[in-house]
């Protein structure tokens, strides 16, 4: 292991509990036009359980690639509730999940920890649930890290998607959106199951946002800049898998800058940057430019 991404895995430190490898449990199929979803649980802490959705197209090549999508909630990259079949108008701009699974590749997306690590009447769109969350995992955990749980769980929605028999495993991708994109962007790097990483929008700069807030890193941010250490170095550890960032509001051409500077990538083929400079919903031409880079890698 290099010293680079043995500094970050310090960083982002470990649980106070052993993180669970158990198999995912059936709950529930539905059926729609052109592909399937199948919802699960998957025990992700000793206390509790993340909703994993995934989504196999109707017309299938056995085994077929997958796409990993964290975010929020999964509901919300599909664009639509199953259990009522409402359209979620505020997340259709942006359903990769539902997107891709009708591009041919396997789909999947989990539940975060916001909505899984503590008990809390706030609705699910509130950000005092991440509040909450971030404030209970680090006084339960005080050397983890918010980052290290959104990792943690991102990888076990890995595990889930690699046990199936369906997925062909050395064709695995992830891409996400904001929160999302954070969480594509870390796993990505340091999970070698990952072939291919798509992130849209997350800041990849630690004052493009908010990289500071305890449901992330928290005060550890202060220290990373008093030690040089910025998210070129955490590509660097991937490289040169393929890594592509749509840019819209919080990610900039400064962005492209620090991509550049992340060591094993010789040439530009397989780092792509995408600037829509339009706001933080990514239009159609900017997401589909990133899944022909994910088709070209996967």
């Amino acid at each position: 292991m290099s010293d680079v991404k043995r500094k970050w895995l310090e960083a982002l430190g470990t649980p106070s509990y052993e993180i669970p490898k158990e198999p995912i449990t059936f709950i529930r199929r539905y059926e729609y036009e052109g592909f399937d979803l199948e919802v699960y649980v998957q025990k992700n802490d000793p206390k509790s359980l993340q909703r994993v959705m995934i989504a196999f197209p109707k017309k299938i090549t056995l085994p077929c690639p997958a796409v990993v999508i964290p975010f929020y909630f999964p509901e919300a990259m599909l664009g639509f509730d199953p259990v009522t079949g409402e359209t979620l108008a505020k997340y259709t701009s942006i359903s990769m999940m539902e997107d891709l699974v009708k591009r041919g590749y396997i789909t999947a997306s989990a539940d975060a920890y916001y909505l899984t690590y503590t008990q809390n009447i706030h609705e699910r769109n509130s950000g005092e649930l991440w509040r909450e969350a971030g404030t209970y995992l680090r006084k339960d955990n005080p050397g983890w890290s918010g980052m290290g749980k959104l990792v943690s769980d991102t990888k076990l929605l890995i595990d889930a998607v690699a046990s199936d028999y369906r997925v062909e495993t050395s064709r695995i991708g992830i891409a996400g959106h904001s929160l999302g994109g954070k969480m594509a962007f870390y796993t990505g790097c340091l999970d070698e199951r990952v072939k291919v990483m798509v992130a849209s929008d997350f800041g990849i700069g630690w004052n493009q946002t908010n990289w500071d807030d305890i449901w992330y890193w928290g005060d550890k941010v202060e220290v990373f800049i008093e030690n040089g250490m910025d998210h070129s170095g955490l590509l660097g550890i991937a490289a040169p898998k393929p890594f592509c960032l749509i840019a819209g509001q919080y990610d900039d051409e400064t962005s492209w800058d620090m991509m550049r500077k992340a060591s094993g990538y010789a040439d530009d083929e397989h780092l792509k940057f995408i600037n829509h400079a339009t706001g933080h919903r990514p239009p159609l031409w900017a997401l589909e430019e990133a899944y022909d880079f994910l088709d070209k890698w996967l």
